[in-house]
């Protein structure tokens, strides 16, 4: 069960809408390495996590993307409020404005809806951390590439937090990682198989 707290993790107050800067951030909310996926990507990975500490880090942190979901939903919410047809039209937010006029819609900088194709939950506590690590890292390149096309200092502001906290994410991941891999024989790395793993020992020796 989760608490929700009637404010954003950090604060939005964008004062100056812009359609081409809410199209570039578009890309954080439903694209294969924005919020929306990391947070189905972590709250899904949970249930098979082998011990406590680690269902905790997913729950953790894939609630915090639902917060961080929100945050970029804000920006572009107020990226495009009270736009005229020319604004839309000269910020090549048409495409976008023909089928979701301006509302929040989970799709990507170029349009493409959000795909849980993008998603990983093996069901194995080393793959998913390595995806996970990868992951984070992948969602801090795309907002480094937001912060280069982006000079707005509202949305800079914002988008600096998050990619603040994509880093944070990928060192607890490596904890997650360090915790699982102490807890686990040297090469038993299929957890979930444990005669395979006696067979790959074997032909070890």
């Amino acid at each position: 069960m989760f608490s929700y707290e009637k404010m954003l993790q950090y604060p939005v107050n964008i004062k100056n809408p812009n359609p081409k800067y809410a199209q570039i951030v578009l890309e954080q909310y439903g694209g294969p390495d924005g919020e929306l996926g990391a947070s189905l990507r972590y709250l899904s990975q949970r249930f098979s996590m082998p011990c406590p500490e680690l269902k905790g880090l997913l729950t953790d942190i894939g609630t915090e993307e639902l917060g961080h979901l929100e945050m970029i939903g804000a920006i572009v919410y107020q990226l495009t409020r009270n736009l005229s047809v020319e604004e839309i039209k000269k910020g090549g937010f048409d495409a976008y404005f023909v089928n979701h006029t301006t509302g929040v819609y989970p799709a990507g900088a170029n349009g493409m809806p959000f795909n849980a194709g993008s998603l990983a939950s093996k069901g194995d506590v080393i793959t998913d951390l390595h995806e996970n690590m990868a992951a984070e890292q992948k969602a801090r390149t795309t907002y480094d590439n937001i912060l280069r096309l982006v000079d707005d200092p509202d949305v800079r502001d914002a988008i600096k937090f998050l990619r603040e906290r994509e880093i944070v994410h990928y060192q607890r991941f490596g904890e997650g990682l360090r915790i699982a891999t102490d807890k686990l024989n040297e090469k038993n790395f299929y957890a979930f198989n444990p005669s395979f793993d006696t067979r790959c020992n074997r032909k070890m020796r």
